[in-house]
């Protein structure tokens, strides 16, 4: 699992690599940092512990990890930078 989770985060990369002329305001940026550390903190307790550790449970919810979390408040922070620019595109 830790060669898919690298072999994913290069592919991020070139994707963040592709779309940064759009990473042009801070809140993308924001997300960009969420989003690679909590790749990367999952990454590394991948190659540490031959797995993820989630120590987070809360009631009904799966239990998950404070990387997770960043990835999850990155990508929704992604989405809103990219629908409040297009929306000033096109006006």
């Amino acid at each position: 699992m830790a060669i898919i989770s690298a072999i994913a985060l290069l592919f991020y990369a070139l994707f963040i690599y592709r779309l940064s002329p759009l990473l042009d305001n801070r809140l993308s940026k924001i997300a960009l940092g969420l989003v690679l550390g909590g790749t990367v903190g999952n990454l590394i307790d991948r190659l540490r512990f031959g797995g993820v550790t989630d120590f987070i449970k809360v009631g009904f919810w799966p239990a998950f990890n404070i990387a997770d979390s960043a990835l999850t408040v990155g990508v929704i922070l992604f989405a809103y930078s990219f629908l409040r620019l297009a929306r000033a595109e096109r006006h």
